[in-house]
């Protein structure tokens, strides 16, 4: 399974959207629990969504719930996170993953086996 951030990053004003898109490479894609993670300059990599093969219960930092949304579309192999109301501490590298996570591991980086490359979001005040 490989995963490639394909689109969505960039720069944005604060209260501006933007979506981001991971395709998953490989035929168990559906098995696996899809996360976001982030990075600003200087920080630990931090957990901001998650959600598992199922689709049906998504999982958030508190820093973003309510403005962000995951979802997946395992026809495509495609995980999603529909960004709202952007912040400038939403700056950062967005990492998407894949791994085999359960609940009790789902927000940790060491649950994913699988990274992409990152792409940059950048929100200006």
């Amino acid at each position: 399974l490989m995963c490639s951030c394909r689109r969505g990053g960039g720069l944005v004003q604060a209260g501006g959207s933007l979506r981001l898109s991971c395709a998953a490479a490989g035929r168990s894609f559906s098995r696996y629990a899809m996360g976001w993670f982030r990075q600003a300059p200087g920080k630990e990599r931090e957990f901001v969504a998650a959600i598992k093969w199922g689709g049906a219960y998504p999982y958030y930092a508190d820093s973003v719930k309510g403005r962000f949304t995951i979802y997946r579309d395992n026809a495509e192999n495609t995980v999603y996170l529909q960004m709202n109301s952007l912040k400038p501490e939403d700056s950062a590298v967005y990492y998407c993953a894949a791994g085999q996570a359960i609940t009790s591991t789902i927000r940790l980086t060491n649950a994913y086996n699988y990274w992409g490359k990152g792409t940059l979001v950048t929100v200006s005040s």
